[in-house]
């Protein structure tokens, strides 16, 4: 059973969304995969983005903020029965997945700066460990998500070639990350983030934020996943870098 979320207010179940898309979206805003129609929600509120059996949940800078079980978070790696309030309104999370990714996991974070005349762009990394593959994350307060599709779920568990993002822009040029993971977001939060997800049939990238977005070889990407080739270069919240598969 997909992992979902059961809207309620006031303890007055309203509707169930399954969790089927790489990101969910709530707000106020009628462009959200979860309107809620209260003026204590912000038009853009929260996100939750899901790879295999693993979601995560982040406040999208709203302006009230929420709480996961009665505690305010930022950024949250959801577990069985986990309740999200927002406003009025509390989203349940349910899911009988089983997942070997901890919240420590989810907490660890590293930071690299970008341009300083661009506004010193950030990349943040946060590591993640999943059962068959393992997670490589950059954002601090953001994660990704993706769901593996059918095939990747019935193919044996096999990782695809080593790969490696290398820094071409900025104070950090040159500077290499192995995707030994199977999460790794990259970007700005409330600037551009995208996510990058190693599965058996290869890596793929996926746009979680922004107002624009970002590009691989000069072409924008959409909201659809898109594999990612040997030497393609990602520009992405004014840094560029470059995916090479490891030799």
């Amino acid at each position: 059973m997909a992992a979902k979320l059961i809207l309620s207010m006031d303890g007055v179940q309203v509707k169930e969304y399954p969790l089927v898309k790489e990101r969910i979206t709530i707000g106020r805003k009628s462009s959200n995969d979860i309107v809620i129609d209260n003026l204590g929600v912000s038009g853009e509120h929260a996100a939750i983005v899901t790879i295999l059996q693993d979601s995560f949940l982040e406040d999208l800078d709203s302006t009230n903020g929420l709480n996961v079980n009665g505690v305010p978070a930022k950024k949250h790696f959801l577990q069985n029965s986990d309740e999200i309030e927002i406003g009025k309104h509390t989203l349940k999370y349910v899911t009988d997945q089983i997942s070997q990714t901890t919240a420590e996991d989810f907490e660890k974070t590293m930071v690299l700066r970008g341009p300083v005349k661009q506004a010193a762009p950030v990349i943040e990394v946060a590591d993640h460990t999943s059962t068959l593959v393992q997670t490589h994350v950059l954002s601090a307060d953001k994660a990704k998500v993706m769901t593996a599709d059918i095939t990747d779920k019935l193919a044996p568990p096999v990782l695809p070639q080593a790969a490696v993002v290398q820094i071409l822009t900025g104070p950090n040029a040159g500077k290499e990350l192995e995707l030994l993971k199977n999460l790794t977001t990259l970007g700005k939060p409330g600037v551009q983030v995208a996510v990058l997800a190693r599965r058996p049939s290869g890596y793929f990238i996926t746009y979680v934020e922004g107002s624009t977005f970002p590009s691989v070889n000069g072409h924008l990407l959409n909201d659809q996943p898109r594999q990612l080739n040997d030497h393609d270069v990602i520009e992405l919240a004014g840094v560029k870098m470059e995916f090479f598969l490891k030799a």
